[in-house]
């Protein structure tokens, strides 16, 4: 069962011996008492920011969930954040989850490929949604403008930067543009 707030100490007891058993130096823990839900997370920010200084080679985590329960996509996207940074990673619990053995390469063209397949599914989940939104008769998109080709004109004739006409009819100084030009 999980909580909103989450113990970390009988994790984090056996996260430091398996480090000490690989002979690796422990620089810094990271524990959210929150769940793993967000990426906003101070301690999972202030990981990141360390891992793109390389304050350390290894980030080894308890578990895949513990790291993140953002989904397939994203939390693939931070493994592959922190292989971008040079730092390796290792699920304690996971062995197969691992950047730091010989079969690196292949964990990682693994995880590549399914993350792959998650933004192809992902696409194909949205278009469904869109597609079944237009069945249902919603209008899809951004409201059209309503554009006074004229009143843009007067406002240009009068001396007023694209930029000011923009603000005083509250449309993009490219659409301003486009009127006067057709």
């Amino acid at each position: 069962m999980s909580t909103g707030k989450q113990d970390t100490e009988n994790q984090l007891a056996q996260l430091r011996a398996f480090a000490r058993t690989q002979g690796w130096t422990i620089v810094a823990e990271y524990a959210d008492e929150l769940t793993g839900k967000h990426s906003d997370r101070a301690q999972f920010q202030r990981m990141f920011h360390h891992a793109s200084r390389r304050a350390f080679d290894v980030l080894l985590f308890w578990s895949l969930d513990r790291l993140s329960r953002e989904g397939a996509l994203e939390t693939l996207q931070h493994l592959n954040r922190l292989t971008g940074y040079g730092v390796q990673w290792r699920s304690l619990t996971e062995q197969y989850l691992d950047s730091t053995g010989m079969f690196r390469d292949a964990v990682i063209s693994i995880l590549a490929v399914v993350a792959k397949q998650e933004r192809v599914r992902l696409s194909e989940r949205t278009k469904a949604g869109l597609e079944r939104a237009r069945k249902q008769g919603k209008v899809l998109g951004r409201p059209k403008a309503t554009v006074d080709a004229d009143a843009i004109r007067a406002l240009r004739a009068s001396g007023l930067s694209w930029g000011a006409i923009g603000r005083h009819t509250g449309l993009a100084r490219a659409t301003c543009q486009k009127a006067c030009a057709v």
